[in-house]
């Protein structure tokens, strides 16, 4: 079931990509071809357990593969498919774009786990909602490849209050009481705050968990020595591979990053192709 909803999805892309109609490719329909996904880049693959069944369903054979979340380094055969030639390159972009995206997302997120880890062995490093409209599901797996915490996929996930939450409402305390109480049990609450005073009044009126959102390293570290234990402590805001680390050696629990959906570079991928006797 879950299959057929991603295929359901894929095939709106591609009708994006291919309506009415390939109007070159169809020349070539009736024609036995074969088309290798080779990489011409370093990283981490992703997104073959969303390609591999689409290609299938429209048709096309997938005689080989590598796995998602395997290492890819400059000549490897990614997929290689067999099938009708108007088929094949019809689907020929969508099958690059997203294999390179994700591919690029998995990378991305790879670096900065290792990056984080190699200070603070036990942090997490999560995804935030700053994703492609449309594409989150993709991006959010991706981001798991590469061996990070997909975060919240929507606003019904978990609850957050925002700094524009506590802005409309006007007092921090009592916002997380109303909330609290009007929240099942089995749903963590989590409060963003940018200064060490809301972090310890949200911290005092009962919040699960505690973003401190754009605040220094060094802002970071005496919150962190006050609630460490106490409190799921997250820092976000401003963190790309060039200061993962810095946020890592404060001692937060997690670490959540838009850099990783919003601004990793996609992959570079090419397919080869080939007509067959």
């Amino acid at each position: 079931m879950i299959e057929e909803l991603y295929i359901s999805r894929l095939l709106n892309y591609l009708e994006e990509d291919a309506y009415p109609e390939d109007v070159t490719s169809r020349f070539l329909e009736g024609i036995r071809a074969r088309g290798v996904v080779k990489s011409r880049d370093e990283g981490i693959i992703a997104g073959l357990r969303f390609i591999v069944p689409f290609l299938k369903y429209l048709g096309l054979e997938v005689i080989a593969h590598k796995r998602d979340g395997e290492a890819i380094h400059r000549g490897d055969a990614i997929i290689e498919v067999v099938g009708d030639a108007s088929r094949l390159l019809a689907v020929e972009r969508l099958t690059l774009n997203l294999l390179s995206r994700l591919s690029g997302i998995a990378t991305a997120t790879g670096t900065m786990v290792k990056l984080a880890r190699s200070i603070n062995p036990m942090v997490r490093v999560a995804g935030t909602r700053k994703t492609t409209p449309g594409f989150r599901a993709f991006e959010k797996y991706a981001i798991e490849v590469g061996g990070g915490d997909p975060h919240r996929f929507n606003l019904a996930d978990a609850v957050l209050i925002k700094d524009n939450h506590i802005a409309i409402y006007g007092n921090l305390e009592r916002l997380i009481r109303l909330v609290k109480e009007g929240t099942s049990f089995m749903r963590k609450v989590e409060v963003e705050v940018s200064t060490y005073e809301d972090a310890i009044r949200a911290y005092r009126a009962g919040a699960d968990a505690i973003l401190l959102d754009n605040m220094r390293p060094s802002d970071i570290a005496p919150i962190v020595g006050e609630l460490k234990g106490r409190v799921i402590l997250e820092a976000s805001g401003g963190i790309t591979l060039d200061n993962v680390v810095e946020y890592a050696r404060t001692g937060v629990d997690i670490i959540s990053s838009g850099y990783i959906t919003h601004s990793s570079r996609a992959l570079d991928l090419t397919m080869d192709a080939e007509g067959m006797q």
